[in-house]
Order: C-alpha cells, then sequence, then structure tokens
C-alpha cells in the first residue's frame, strides 16, 4: 500500500531542483563548519606558541587539538569538494534533460508543421503553379493581342481631319478677317477648280490691306 500510495508520491517530490537544493543546504553547512575548525586551529595555535617556553605540557596538548582539528578540517574540505561536484553534475544533467525536452518538443512542433507535407508534393505543387503561370500568360496575350474593333478606313481619317481643318480655318478668318497661310495653303482647291492665280493675289493683298487698315484703327483710338 505505502509502495502505491505514499512511496510513489516521496519519489514524484524528489524531483532534480528538490535534489540541489538539499545539497546546497548540507554545503552551506559544511562551509561554517570549516570556517569553525579554522578558527579552532588558529586558537590551539595561539594557546602553544605562548606556553611553548613557559608550560610545555599546555602546549603540547593545544598542539594535539590542533592535529585533531586540521584532520576533520581536510574531511570537511573533501566532503565541500564532494557536494560541489555532485551539484555542478546534476545541474549539469538537469539542463541536458530540459534541453531534450526542449528539443523533443520542437520536432513535434515540426512533424505537426509539416504534416503530410513532402517534397514530392511540392514539387507537384509548385509544378501545378508554373502551369497556371503560363497559363495565365496565354490568356494574357490572347486578350491583348486580339483585335476587338473593325480596321479604321484611312479615307474616313483623311475627311475627317480635313473638316477639322476647315472649322479651324472659318474661325480664323472670323476673328482676324485674314486667312493664315498655311492653312489657305492646305485648303486650296484642286487645280482642275482653283480660281487663277492673279485673282488670289489680288484678295489675298486686299485682306492683308484691311488687317492693316484695322491696326491703324485700334492704334488711333489708343
Amino acid at each position: 500500500m505505502w509502495s502505491w500510495f505514499g512511496g510513489g508520491a516521496a519519489q514524484r517530490k524528489d524531483t532534480p531542483k528538490d535534489a540541489i537544493l538539499g545539497l546546497r543546504s548540507h554545503l552551506d553547512m559544511l562551509q561554517k563548519r570549516e570556517k569553525h575548525l579554522q578558527n579552532q586551529i588558529d586558537e590551539q595555535q595561539n594557546i602553544a606558541r605562548k606556553n611553548a617556553n613557559t608550560n610545555k605540557n599546555v602546549a603540547k596538548a593545544a598542539l594535539r587539538r590542533k592535529k585533531t582539528h586540521e584532520h576533520a578540517l581536510d574531511q570537511t574540505i573533501a566532503q565541500i569538494g564532494t557536494l560541489e561536484q555532485q551539484i555542478n553534475s546534476i545541474e549539469s544533467a538537469n539542463i541536458n534533460r530540459e534541453t531534450l525536452a526542449a528539443m523533443e518538443k520542437a520536432s513535434h512542433a515540426m512533424k505537426q508543421i509539416h504534416g503530410k507535407l513532402t517534397p514530392e508534393k511540392v514539387d507537384e505543387t509548385m509544378e501545378k503553379l508554373r502551369d497556371q503561370n503560363a497559363l495565365s500568360e496565354e490568356i494574357v496575350t490572347a486578350i491583348t493581342g486580339a483585335s476587338i474593333t473593325d480596321p479604321i478606313d484611312d479615307g474616313e481619317l483623311e475627311d475627317e481631319l480635313d473638316q477639322l481643318q476647315q472649322e479651324q480655318l472659318d474661325e480664323a478668318i472670323l476673328k482676324t478677317g485674314n486667312v493664315p497661310v498655311s492653312d489657305a495653303v492646305h485648303t486650296m482647291p484642286s487645280p482642275a477648280n482653283a480660281e487663277p492665280v492673279s485673282n488670289r493675289r489680288a484678295a489675298e493683298e486686299e485682306d492683308d490691306e484691311e488687317a492693316e487698315l484695322r491696326k491703324l484703327q485700334a492704334e488711333m483710338a489708343m
């Protein structure tokens, strides 16, 4: 009964931490004993020195007690060394155990993270991604390269451009009364329907005179 209940509980309490605490407590006691024995040795040494010439029996008795204390001190120092070594060993072993436990937890966590993941599945997934990327590129190329409108007729563009030029020419005539030379050149009729050169030149000179007259009038008004 005791081995199943009390004994098991006692063993569970005997942890490395408890063992280290117990050893350190005993080590503290031995260190105090070491200091006490050293004081006793010094005291007996002083007694022997004082009575060395006056009372040899007292001096010898003091030296005997000193030898006894020295022997006990040697044993105490040896015990201290043994305890310190044991404490270091337990601490080292405990650190090793904790390190191993941490590594086991890390291994378990890595196993959960990876799950059923394998290099083959990674390669398969990457291959699928490459295929989908290639398909996406093909779709974009097909969309951007396909013509979604009818071809534009160059003749219609020329007609629309001529109409815009004529509108600009009309606006210039209304504003200044002059026909810009560049526009007049572009809007000149074809040779088949063109007016005589002399008539055109006379019209241009008349327009220039009108423009100059309006300019003088404006200056006089100022």
